[in-house]
């Protein structure tokens, strides 16, 4: 034994596992998050109350959530796995009777001070319970079409959910965050070549339906696509949040017009300036360095996430790490090809970033869940 290891074995249990947190994760989210800060006190003209001084506050609670979650035995998330589904579960029929409408969807459950969403909360219990599921079952079945089946039923069920709600954005991100956990798990890759081909006679059936009395989306995804297509088509209408974007996104040049000097955010011309379109912003702000540096702090957080994943020895915990960063991966990626152009306008939020509530609280508890994987893998 080490001076070192001795050194940790005489330490109490509580300032050991302070000491085993992943600290370089912590610091990276605490740099993503102040970079949401700014951008939101420059939206807001110069007035912190408005939007950044509530999420700093939003943050500060957050983070004292990660660490409280962290500190929780790895064991005992897997034990819950079961029953946070069930419960998000509940919360997404609960949505259905009697949630709160707004901007066109029921997605939220008014609870006075806070308007939860359970959507989100379904993102990180599905991926529990799937982690949870590849650990229980042996490696050998895992390709077993009947044991593919059950985690398939686990990813729909949600899925459908909220699809009624409607919200395509998160309803593909909860098949896409399952996907991970079952690519990961070892899911023969025969089976997301089946899925690819389904997907894409799905999308045709889709435009088949269009203006038929089957027709299986909303009016207003519809011409979200078109808008995706061609938004020069209606740049007073349906085109008119991506061709402001993408106008704040080329005026920012390499360098950017300086903190706030954006005159697509400052004059209003850029739409959800705070919430979906808040890396436009940034990038016309502070121009290419600033959203490659963005990006690279995403990178790093995903870099120290897969390196604690793929050292740890518990699977479950592996599989959670994964699946967790996957699905920060999914948030942004999607937001950054939202507002670039590369993919229709799906209202999804830059993690840490946006502006919002149930969705900074929900990412933090998740990366708690990643900090008690990485604090009580074995050693």
């Amino acid at each position: 034994m080490s001076f070192l290891e001795y050194s940790l074995k005489t330490v109490p249990t509580g300032w050991r596992k302070i000491l085993h947190a992943n600290w370089p994760l912590a610091f990276l989210l605490t740099a993503v998050a102040c970079a949401g800060f700014l951008m939101l006190y420059s939206v807001s003209g110069g007035r912190a109350e408005v939007w950044a001084e509530p999420q700093m506050k939003r943050f500060a609670i957050g983070m004292v959530l990660m660490f409280a979650v962290g500190f929780v035995p790895i064991w005992f998330w897997r034990n819950v796995s079961a029953v946070a589904y069930l419960f998000s579960l509940l919360l997404l029929i609960g949505v259905e009777l009697f949630g709160a409408i707004g901007m066109g969807a029921q997605r939220w459950i008014d609870l006075g001070p806070i308007r939860l969403q359970p959507s989100e909360l379904m993102k990180i219990s599905m991926v529990m319970l799937l982690a949870a599921y590849y650990d229980w079952l042996d490696v050998s079945k895992v390709s077993k079409p009947l044991w593919v089946l059950v985690p398939v039923l686990m990813i729909l069920l949600p899925t459908g959910l909220v699809l009624v709600q409607p919200d395509l954005g998160t309803a593909i991100l909860l098949v896409l965050g399952g996907g991970i956990v079952m690519f990961a798990a070892g899911v023969s890759l025969w089976y997301f070549g089946t899925v690819i081909a389904i997907v894409v006679a799905l999308v045709a059936t889709v435009i088949e339906s269009r203006g038929t009395d089957w027709q299986l989306l909303h009016d207003y995804q519809y011409r979200r696509v078109d808008t995706f297509l061609d938004p020069g088509a209606d740049p007073l209408g349906a085109g008119y949040n991506i061709m402001q974007a993408q106008i704040a996104l080329g005026s920012g040049g390499w360098s950017g017009r300086g903190y706030m000097q954006g005159t697509q955010s400052r004059l209003n011309f850029l739409p959800e300036k705070h919430t979906d379109f808040i890396f436009t912003t940034l990038a016309e702000e502070f121009g290419f360095v600033g959203a490659f540096s963005l990006l690279m702090l995403y990178a790093m957080i995903l870099g120290f996430c897969i390196h604690s994943a793929l050292t740890n020895r518990d699977r479950y915990a592996s599989l959670l790490t994964l699946g967790i960063s996957g699905t920060l991966f999914l948030f942004f990626a999607v937001n950054m090809s939202m507002v670039m152009g590369l993919m229709p306008v799906v209202g999804v939020p830059l993690p840490l970033v946006s502006y919002g509530g149930t969705a900074m609280l929900i990412l933090l508890i998740a990366f708690g869940l990643v900090q008690s994987a990485h604090i009580h893998r074995p050693r």
